[in-house]
This record gives C-alpha cells, sequence and structure tokens, in this order.
C-alpha cells in the first residue's frame, strides 16, 4: 500500500502542484487549504506523514503541530518561507521531524518524505529480538518498538531524535562528526546543514533534561562532533 501524505497549505497553488507531485510518486495525498479543517481530519484519520506551512491564517503550522502532538506522533515536515534561526529551533522544539525553506524544490520534498518513511519503516519493522534493546546505564533503547527511556521515564522522540540518539549509543565514547549524524538521520540528500543536526540534539538534551536535570550524556566536541558518554557524569 502507498503511504499517505498530508499538505496544509493555504496557497492553493503550490497544493495542487505538490499534489501532483506526490502521486505521480505513488502516493495517496490529502490536501487542505483550512488548517483548522486539517486538524479535525488528521486528528481522526492520521496520516503516514504530514507537510505543514508555517504562516497560515487561523491556525499557524506551529499551532497545527501543537495540536496534533497531543493525538499522534505522526512524521512532521515543515515548509517555511522564513529565513530565521528561531522558527527553525521552535518548530523542532515542538516536534517536527525536518523543515524545507521556500521556494523548495519538489524533488528534494519527497526525497526527505521518503527519507524519513523509510526510517519509520526500519524502526516498526526490526525484528522483536533482544540484540534491539540497547541499555546504557539508565538508558534504554529499544530500536522494534522506538522506545527510548531514562532512569524508567519514557520519553516521546520523533523519527529523527531516535536515530540520531541511536547512532550515538551504539558506540559511547566515539566522536561522530555532523556530517556522520546528517548522514545517519537524512541519508544522502542535499540541503541539511550543520546546524540543523545542532538543533535537533539541543532539543533531544532538552528532553532527558525536563526528566534529569544532571543529564549530560551527551557531549559536544567543539569542531569535531558529539559523543554519548562511556559513563554517567
Amino acid at each position: 500500500m502507498s503511504a499517505t501524505i498530508a499538505l496544509v497549505d493555504d496557497d492553493r497553488n503550490i497544493l495542487t502542484s505538490v499534489s501532483l507531485a506526490l502521486e505521480s510518486e505513488g502516493f495517496t495525498v490529502r490536501s487542505y487549504s483550512d488548517p483548522e479543517e486539517a486538524l479535525r481530519a488528521l486528528t481522526v484519520q492520521p496520516p503516514d506523514l504530514a507537510v505543514l506551512d508555517i504562516k497560515m491564517p487561523k491556525l499557524n503550522g506551529f499551532e497545527l503541530l501543537q495540536k496534533l502532538r497531543r493525538v499522534c506522533a505522526i512524521p512532521v515536515i515543515f515548509l517555511t518561507s522564513k529565513d530565521g534561526e528561531e522558527d527553525e529551533m521552535l518548530g523542532l522544539k515542538l516536534g517536527a521531524d525536518d523543515y524545507i525553506k521556500k521556494p523548495f524544490s519538489q524533488g528534494l520534498l519527497i526525497e526527505r518524505i521518503r527519507a524519513i518513511l523509510r526510517r519509520e519503516q526500519l524502526l516498526r519493522h526490526a525484528p522483536r529480538a533482544e540484540d534491539t534493546v540497547i541499555e546504557r546505564g539508565p538508558l534504554r533503547l529499544d530500536e522494534s518498538r522506538h522506545s527510548c527511556s531514562w532512569k524508567g521515564q519514557f520519553l516521546n522522540l520523533t523519527v529523527t531524535e531516535f536515530m540520531l540518539l541511536l547512532a550515538l549509543v551504539r558506540e559511547p565514547g566515539v566522536v561522530r562528526s555532523r556530517d556522520y549524524l546528517i548522514t545517519t538521520a537524512y541519508g544522502n540528500q542535499p540541503g541539511t546543514d550543520d546546524r540543523t543536526i545542532d538543533s535537533h540534539i539541543k532539543r533531544l538534551r532538552k528532553k532527558f533534561r525536563d526528566i534529569d536535570g544532571s543529564f549530560d550524556q551527551i557531549e559536544t566536541l567543539y569542531g569535531a562532533g558529539y559523543r554519548f558518554r562511556d559513563q554517567p557524569g
């Protein structure tokens, strides 16, 4: 069965052109120009992935994502005409998996969608065996269930956050460059820079510190990348 993609944008020209491009690639597309209508529909029947514009009347993309996150954990990509780091940080903070700036290449959007869906499939269909569970001190990661807990408390991670954490935790103490983490999270997709990885890591740390204020396992090695500490600090 083809994946279902929800598009939410008040620009009908974008809805039409992107819908045609996605349908030509075999996706099932549900389009909404009214974000409030989209919220009602996506709450009742969540898609496999949603692409949300940020700047919309009545309910902007940030507000829509906040409301969606209360009922489902579908992957989300933001479309934004804004170029500020604050908007990127806010989107990631609210749980977006990725963002693409307008004007954008439809080919790039399609490849980003495919990359996120592939990661979802890998996590969802991983063998349910003991070797899919990684434990590092108080941290427990279950790849097959996309489950993460710290000191017995569950963390709600996006697909991208989970993949980045997994890349660091598999070999604690090993420094992972930003290029390595970009490849892990996005594959060989163009248009992703170091700042995007830094934003995801910052949000990942915050989720741990919301549970444990002393969390310091994810270390930054300036000019080199990130690593997961061998032992709790």
